[in-house]
């Protein structure tokens, strides 16, 4: 099954939609990841991730959820479950 990992953007490198990038993470874990799905996507946005590509953003309430149901899944190998999503929103 694929899965797609919600994370929060800490950086955002390029202007060419086609070619944006950004720093996420994903509960501690840094990854480098497309932005071009997700032309919207700036720092502090929550994102959905599959194979390295932002495909949609989130608001920070669904994304804390989703880890839930990864983590309750154990489908969260690799990341730390302690540190959901819980940041009170700006």
């Amino acid at each position: 099954m694929c899965l797609a990992v919600p994370g929060k953007v800490l950086d955002v490198q390029g202007d060419d939609p086609l070619l944006r990038s950004g720093r996420v993470s994903f509960n501690g874990v840094i990854k480098q990841v497309s932005l071009t799905c997700a032309p919207d996507a700036k720092v502090g946005d929550y994102v959905l991730v599959h194979v390295g590509v932002a495909i949609s953003v989130i608001d920070e309430q669904e994304a804390a959820e989703t880890f839930r149901y990864l983590q309750a899944m154990g489908d969260l190998d690799g990341l730390d479950p302690e540190s959901a999503p819980r940041e009170a929103p700006p």
